[in-house]
């Protein structure tokens, strides 16, 4: 009996104490005794009843009536003259109001005066109450969930001066979390969830846990886990999606063949349909962290690299009073670890105060005036980089050109840079395994819009041929594809045509390919017919051959070796009917040489 009730009241963290009568004991104790047991259980529950008069751990008692017996032992302490036990119930009262301290400032912690309760928590021996504050703060959290992230950026705060106290919390709530999980304590689970997960975006957890959460959650679906890693993930899927792009779009996978399979009810079909139109708004209403709690910087971040699996074990004594034979030097220890966060705090109206009269008629400078105006030129491009990250952006999580050409027609693009659009524009068709129709749609958009854009893309047409050597095949077919496509709309005019000259000297083999991918969709665009007239509008004698001087590169015919070489380049990429005038042309430069020989 004895050991059960020793096990009951100190074993389980939320055991409430006995509450034992004095009438009981006193009925057990007039009865006469049948053997020893009884007699062994009379005094069980005598010491029990006695631990629980003892500061109210088994009635309530008025503070001011605690305060007055607190004091009173301290003082028989005293008179006894035992220093042992006087610094024991010293000890005991100091510990008392740590934890009705503690206790006290994380239930008034709020977005507005997070910052004065981070002093007044740092004035406290947060090392020897680490236990107190820890279970107190998982208290309400678990009671207040609206509040988890005022929570997490007030550990993450702490986390970053005293990490000790970051990794118990995260420890206990791992532990909190696989017991509830295995209880199927949905409630708890629910709140351990929400925590962890916002511990996740204030970096005091690594993002690995997240994702072992996330797999064991999916891994045999139920109503239940996955309702939870929905939760989970709109809470931290916007850091996720930044740190572990590739995992998160797995998870994301996960979630689709769920909801494909319809292995769950309709309700949560539901919620993760509207996760991922979440993930589509790029999880505007669930930001990392908010701007007001953003407050540590991120070099003094620390992670803690815990994992679902470690084999965390915890002192659960932490919570519990015990005797400290250092007290007083701990206590200075501390002092010391405080001065080093804190440094010297002094009254900020003293020093308004004291500066006023060290300086009563002194007028104060005008600064800005007196230095002159400073021009900030920025070197490191990093206009152009944010700007081509939107438009990177903004293209791949668009699902139709109209909505792309929107969303982009609304960025902020700063003056000068409007070319940088078209660029990224054209570099996004690029990277794709395959051409589509979106990229030559959009730029035919643009194109049509006005006639700068149609500039931009023209002068991107130049410039993307004249570097085309640094490209891969599969980049140059795209390229060639989409500029194909707005040459074919008369988006763009074809004058971009100047800039090639078809002639051995003058072409790479990647220039040729270009050439050649572009000519040959132009082909079946238009047609070759209407392709060829658009070259050579009507039919001329070889002895006047001509062509408008922007296709002058393309049928080359100052030298016969040029001409040549363009006929032969056209007859083997399957466009012969572009070289009859060339042809005829060649023959009559070589009848002439003929009859002049």
């Amino acid at each position: 009996m004895t050991s059960f009730l020793a096990k009951t009241r100190k074993g389980h963290p939320h055991a409430q104490p006995f509450k034992i009568k004095n009438s009981a004991i006193n009925f057990l104790k007039s009865k006469p005794m049948a053997d020893s047991s009884s007699s062994t259980i009379v005094a069980t529950l005598a010491r029990t009843a006695a631990l629980g008069t003892r500061y109210g751990g088994g009635t309530y008692i008025p503070p001011a009536r605690l305060a007055i017996m607190q004091r009173e032992e301290l003082n028989d302490a005293l008179r006894s003259g035992d220093a042992t036990k006087a610094s024991d119930a010293h000890q005991r009262v100091s510990w008392d109001a740590l934890k009705k301290s503690l206790n006290g400032l994380i239930n008034k912690v709020n977005t507005a005066n997070i910052k004065n309760i981070v002093i007044e928590l740092f004035s406290e021996n947060l090392i020897r109450g680490r236990g107190l504050f820890v279970r107190s703060l998982l208290k309400a959290q678990s009671a207040s969930l609206p509040f988890t992230h005022v929570f997490a950026a007030l550990i993450s705060i702490i986390n970053s001066k005293i990490p000790i106290i970051g990794e118990l919390l995260l420890s206990r709530l791992i532990l909190q979390f696989r017991r509830s999980f295995r209880r199927n304590d949905k409630m708890q689970c629910l709140a351990s969830i929400k925590f962890l997960a916002h511990l996740v975006n204030h970096q005091v957890a690594h993002e690995v846990l997240a994702l072992e959460l996330l797999t064991l959650l999916l891994e045999n679906p139920t109503d239940d886990s996955v309702e939870i890693a929905v939760g989970f993930i709109r809470e931290c899927g916007a850091h996720l999606t930044d740190v572990a792009s590739k995992a998160t779009n797995a998870i994301f996978e996960r979630f689709r063949a769920i909801l494909l399979e319809a292995q769950v009810d309709v309700r949560i079909q539901w919620m993760i349909q509207v996760l991922f139109q979440i993930r589509k708004d790029k999880f505007k209403d669930n930001i990392p962290i908010a701007q007001e709690l953003d407050l540590v910087e991120e070099e003094d971040r620390i992670t803690h690299l815990l994992s679902l699996d470690d084999d965390i074990q915890v002192d659960d004594s932490l919570v519990i009073f015990r005797y400290d034979d250092d007290f007083e030097e701990n206590e200075k220890k501390y002092c010391a670890i405080r001065e080093d966060i804190l440094g010297e705090v002094e009254d900020p109206s003293r020093l308004d105060s004291a500066a006023e009269e060290q300086h009563p008629q002194e007028e104060p400078l005008d600064l800005k005036a007196a230095m002159p105006a400073l021009v900030i030129r920025d070197k490191t491009n990093t206009n152009i980089i944010n700007l081509r990250k939107a438009v990177y952006l903004t293209v791949m999580s668009s699902l139709e050109f109209e909505e792309c050409c929107h969303k982009l027609l609304k960025l902020a693009v700063p003056e000068g840079l409007e070319i940088e659009v078209s660029n990224m524009i054209i570099e996004c068709c690029s990277q794709e395994k395959a051409f589509t129709k979106f990229y030559g749609l959009l730029s035919e958009r643009f194109c049509k819009l006005n006639q700068s854009w149609m500039a931009h893309f023209e002068a991107s047409f130049v410039e993307t041929y004249t570097t085309i050597h640094r490209l891969e095949t599969n980049k140059i077919r795209n390229i060639a594809y989409l500029f194909s496509h707005i040459l074919a709309t008369d988006a763009i005019s074809w004058n971009v045509f100047n800039c090639i000259k078809l002639t051995e000297e003058d072409t790479t083999s990647a220039g040729r390919i270009f050439i050649k991918f572009l000519l040959q969709e132009l082909s079946l665009e238009l047609g070759p017919l209407k392709l060829k007239s658009r070259f050579f509008p009507k039919p001329v004698a070889p002895d006047q051959f001509a062509v408008e001087p922007v296709f002058e590169g393309l049928f080359p015919k100052e030298d016969p070796r040029n001409t040549r070489f363009a006929i032969n380049f056209y007859t083997a990429i399957n466009l012969g009917q572009l070289t009859d005038e060339m042809r005829a042309y060649l023959k009559w430069l070589m009848d002439i040489a003929a009859k002049e020989i």
